[in-house]
């Protein structure tokens, strides 16, 4: 019996060698990504002992160059992502709850006792108003990131929030002896007045607090600020007690939101109630105030956080808004337009738009391209949660504060961020105190991560 060999015919063969080629192919991208995700896995460094402790650490340490983040090396780039799709426990609010039932530790590990201010800081205090509803933890670092120890702070929280939210609220108040909670609190509801009196509660008390500060920011769970506090000062005085917030006059489909009767009606998605439009047209404001739009945020003199306090007009011209859309979109952007206020814009000038104002860096999707490089992080309902690969186009934009920023979608970003505005604080109060004159250099960010 003869036996048979069966040869593979030449386009069997190619289609052999074409499969195995494959196969290597994938073999060796599977051994490099193995190599990579090894290499860059995870460190988790803690701050201080939280010796006793079982719940998840405040905060997490990340072995990440954030030089390399900031020149955009790719390496380090993929070194970020690959700690973002890492699988990290969630933090939970009791971790702060638990962290600050122990004022000492929870000061000592997180550093308030070395933060540094010059003559010219302490001469100028600011103050701020934090109005937030969740995430403890993402909260505390914006704090931290802003905290000097002649500054005051305002925490807001809604009282729908959960109750070790809360919780852990006042456990920064008890720890930290220029951070309070608003006497007087509200229930939050989205684009409603409610939003608007938190902001106010809080500026109330301020106005009334023994720090006479020179200038309050109102910020929110998801904001970070780009300058260190020093060099926050020195831009603030440049405003000459002007104020710094977009205000622009309103197309016609913004008009709507001023120009009818708006009733709370529950919604279906996140939000339990949204402000609905109705037929019911509105008189015009009064006092004949001119209306003009802008957004939530500002950066308000004393004098003008003053005025508003004593003034008739913005009284009745916050009543009037009772029930409009987004109030806050238009208040401030309103008052600060009416002739004689304090850091008053004339009705004449030309819009300050969000481009123009420094108070918020927002990346919007429609903008990405002709105006803003692409979003590095993710995008929610069309604003750019920032990512690493933004570092450096946040820190030399020009503005003071990036919106948004959220330590689930990307922590590194958060820690460089903080990192780097520490440093800047440090020497540039180093040599402020030795009387050195500072050169331009030394606040470029380059320099500081060298």
């Amino acid at each position: 019996m003869k036996i048979r060999f069966a040869f593979p015919s030449r386009l069997q063969k190619k289609n052999i060698i074409s499969s195995l080629s494959l196969l290597l192919v994938i073999c060796a991208f599977l051994l490099l990504f193995l190599k990579f995700t090894v290499k860059y896995s995870i460190t988790i460094e803690t701050y201080g002992s939280t010796a006793g402790y079982n719940d998840v650490e405040l905060l997490h340490r990340y072995n990440i160059d954030c030089n390399a983040i900031y020149n955009m090396e790719p390496a380090e780039l993929g070194k970020s992502l690959v700690i973002r799709k890492q699988v990290v426990v969630e933090e939970q609010d009791k971790s702060l709850v638990n962290l600050t039932s122990n004022c000492p530790r929870y000061l000592r590990s997180r550093g308030y006792g070395a933060v540094q201010v010059s003559e010219e800081e302490q001469a100028f205090p600011l103050a701020y108003s934090l109005v937030v509803h969740k995430s403890a933890s993402m909260v505390e670092k914006i704090l931290r990131a802003v905290y000097t120890p002649n500054n005051i702070y305002c925490i807001h929280y809604d009282l729908k929030s959960s109750e070790l939210f809360r919780e852990s609220m006042e456990g920064l108040a008890r720890c930290l002896p220029n951070v309070f909670i608003a006497s007087k609190l509200e229930a939050v509801t989205y684009a409603s007045i409610s939003r608007l009196n938190a902001d106010l509660n809080c500026l109330s008390d301020l106005i009334g607090s023994k720090v006479k500060w020179r200038y309050v920011i109102n910020l929110c769970g998801q904001d970070f600020p780009l300058r260190s506090n020093i060099e926050l000062v020195a831009d603030l005085k440049k405003l000459r007690g002007g104020n710094m917030m977009e205000t622009s006059r309103p197309s016609e489909l913004k008009k709507q939101r001023f120009s009818f009767h708006h009733e709370l009606q529950k919604a279906s998605f996140e939000y339990h109630q949204l402000p609905v439009k109705t037929n019911k047209a509105k008189g015009p404001p009064p006092h004949g105030i001119q209306m003009f739009i802008g957004s939530a945020y500002f950066v308000l003199s004393r004098e003008f956080v003053t005025y508003m306090n004593t003034s008739a007009l913005a009284r009745d011209f916050l009543v009037w808004s009772n029930d409009t859309y987004s109030p806050d979109e238009h208040f401030w952007a309103t008052l600060t337009r009416v002739p004689g206020v304090p850091g008053e814009v004339s009705r004449a000038q030309a819009d300050i738009t969000d481009l123009m104002s420094k108070t918020r860096l927002v990346k919007w999707n429609y903008l990405e391209g002709p105006l803003y490089p692409s979003c590095t992080g993710k995008h929610v309902r069309s604003v750019c949660i920032y990512g690493a690969g933004e570092l450096r186009w946040l820190l030399n934009y020009g503005s003071w504060f990036a919106n948004k920023v959220d330590d689930k979608v990307d922590p590194v970003l958060i820690q460089c961020l903080d990192d780097i505005l520490q440093e800047k604080q440090r020497l540039l109060v180093k040599a402020m105190k030795s009387q050195q004159k500072i050169p331009s250099s030394v606040l470029a960010v380059d320099v500081i991560l060298q």
